[in-house]
């Protein structure tokens, strides 16, 4: 499994973030091309060096817009009082030219009228939404009337986008991040001095685990944080993996700490998943979800499709309850056993599949035993044994009930017969 992992113990900003996930090793020449496809070139030019900060070595990211000539960074002499890079996600007062003011709207139809792949697009405008939704609450006004010298100026489209590609580029199965430092003291806006965070990075940072003080400067911005925010399936500051790459995105202002987001990439094995307090491995432990919904108004005819259908996009289980609703009315509980990475194809399936308004979420660990496969010769022909170990010993074993059909019906014995064979050959084996 590969693995990304966002060290955040110095905060994140939309430039930082393009400079760590370049640093990575993705090719600047394949990055500029596709971030080309916006079909805004004409608006703004992208700048990628390797620069070090306090002694480490890391890339740079710069957004130079076309009608101003100059790069974006906070430190520049814009006033922002920002601590990391540009990121004008949330400017707090820096006025842009009224022509680069879209809303989210406009946003999404640059992003859609784009030769950009899917996944990108679909990315792409679920980070803009996390900061347009934030932008309109901290407001109370709606989503369409957040203009984007707040949210939109062209480097945080090309942020934005710019993520989005480069974790396309990437194709990692699992991103993680630490918390998030957010630094401390004031910074300017239209309206005089507001505490960092600023309102809108807080928004989005709801229910993410963050930390503040480590420097008097704002060290994550909303753009930085609504990457997060959309992308990270956990977030913790204990991480369990084979670390292959290591990339860091610089910032602009000079702190007494180095001004730099660092990022893993790394791979995870079934035996790194072995849970941390089992040392005499009895087993390996997961993290799944088991999602539910009681249902009294569908065709029983729909749930094989349904079953099959969820089986299919990659359910773990699916199982049905008999239950007894209220007024007694008879009622089917049906249950869906899923990893974090296919749950929200699931839920898409529950919602439109059946006749459900609303579902259940319950997190649970799953613990499994160790298990391979191994191919033995009967008799009747080959057929695959399904191990499992406990402690590193071979505990059970069975022979897979499809291979064993075929082998019957091409045999003219009964099944019993195959297991009967399977189960000899195994004991003689493990004597």
């Amino acid at each position: 499994m590969k693995i990304l992992y966002y060290d955040c113990s110095i905060g994140i900003s939309g430039d930082m973030n393009l400079g760590a996930l370049l640093d990575l090793g993705i090719d600047s020449g394949i990055f500029l091309h596709e971030l080309s496809k916006l079909q805004l070139d004409h608006e703004f030019q992208v700048t990628i060096n390797k620069s070090t900060k306090m002694g480490i070595s890391g890339t740079k990211v710069d957004v130079i817009i076309a009608d101003e000539g100059h790069g974006h960074g906070h430190g520049h002499g814009h006033g922002h009082g920002h601590g990391h890079g540009h990121d004008h996600g949330h400017d707090h007062g820096h006025t842009h030219d009224v022509g680069l003011q879209r809303n989210i709207g406009q946003i999404e139809a640059i992003i859609n009228a784009s030769t950009l792949g899917p996944q990108v697009k679909e990315l792409s405008i679920k980070i803009f939404m996390q900061v347009a939704v934030a932008e309109a609450k901290v407001h109370d006004k709606p989503i369409s009337e957040v203009h984007f010298h707040e949210v939109g100026a062209i480097d945080s489209i090309v942020d934005i986008v710019g993520a989005a590609i480069c974790l396309d580029l990437l194709q990692v199965d699992r991103i993680i991040a630490s918390s998030i430092q957010v630094g401390g003291g004031f910074v300017k806006c239209a309206h005089g001095l507001i505490p960092v965070p600023a309102p809108a990075t807080v928004e989005i940072l709801r229910n993410i685990p963050v930390r503040a003080g480590l420097v008097q400067f704002e060290t994550t911005t909303p753009t930085g944080a609504a990457v997060l925010a959309a992308v990270v399936d956990e977030f913790t500051d204990t991480y369990h993996f084979v670390i292959e790459k290591t990339g860091y995105g610089l910032g602009t202002k000079d702190f007494e700490v180095p001004n730099v987001l660092r990022v893993f990439l790394g791979s995870e094995s079934m035996e790194d998943k072995r849970d941390l307090n089992d040392s005499k491995g009895t087993g390996i432990s997961t993290r799944q979800y088991i999602l539910e919904t009681n249902i009294d108004d569908m065709n029983p005819e729909i749930y094989g499709y349904v079953e099959d259908l969820l089986f299919e996009k990659g359910a773990l289980d699916v199982y049905k309850t008999p239950i007894i609703m209220k007024k007694g009315r008879p009622a089917v509980m049906l249950s869906v056993l899923t990893d974090e990475y296919h749950e929200t194809v699931i839920k898409e399936i529950l919602f439109k599949e059946t006749s459900s308004f609303g579902l259940r979420k319950i997190e649970v660990d799953k613990i499994m035993l160790e298990r391979e496969f191994e191919q033995i010769q009967t008799k009747y022909g080959a057929l695959s044994i399904k191990k499992a170990y406990y402690q590193g010993k071979v505990i059970k074993y069975k022979p897979e009930f499809e291979e064993c059909k075929v082998l019957a019906i091409e045999n003219h014995v009964t099944i019993n017969e195959i297991y009967k064979e399977a189960a000899s050959i195994m004991e003689d084996k493990n004597k």
